[in-house]
């Protein structure tokens, strides 16, 4: 049971739950794992083989929809303390360098976290801890659609 979140403006308790990840039919293909899961981060893994290109390395496209996943659920988790949902208008990805095994960590920051848009860093490195790519993609907050 997922406890109700806490509005910072006015310190009541929101009628509204933290909206809980579950993964897409992409996700699950690319073998995505959430390890942790609230406002202030979102962090998940997702192996390199099954996710590379025809050179052995791992996929850029492979890492834009990852990061864009997991910067997406952050926004979304944030959106859902307002009973709103989270769209992606933008995102953008810088790769540093890539990986041929192992395993990648995503990990989702908030830049800013609006009633309108909100903007998230994503990292993601590899298993010792460097930098493969950074991401940022903005998400419009807006009411859902039932």
């Amino acid at each position: 049971m997922r406890a109700p979140h806490e509005d910072s403006g006015d310190n009541q308790p929101s009628q509204h739950e933290l909206w809980k990840i579950t993964l897409g039919e992409l996700d699950e293909k690319m073998g995505v794992k959430i390890l942790e899961e609230s406002v202030e981060r979102v962090v998940a893994t997702m192996p390199v083989e099954g996710n590379r290109q025809s050179f052995g390395l791992l996929h850029g496209g492979a890492s834009l929809a990852v990061g864009e996943a997991v910067g997406s659920w952050a926004a979304v988790i944030h959106a859902s303390t307002m009973g709103k949902t989270a769209v992606g208008v933008d995102v953008s990805a810088t790769h540093h360098r890539s990986a041929r095994e192992g395993q990648v960590t995503i990990t989702a920051t908030p830049i800013h976290l609006g009633g309108t848009l909100t903007t998230h860093e994503v990292l993601i490195t590899n298993e010792a801890g460097q930098r493969l790519c950074t991401l940022r993609i903005t998400n419009l907050l807006m009411r859902r659609h039932k």
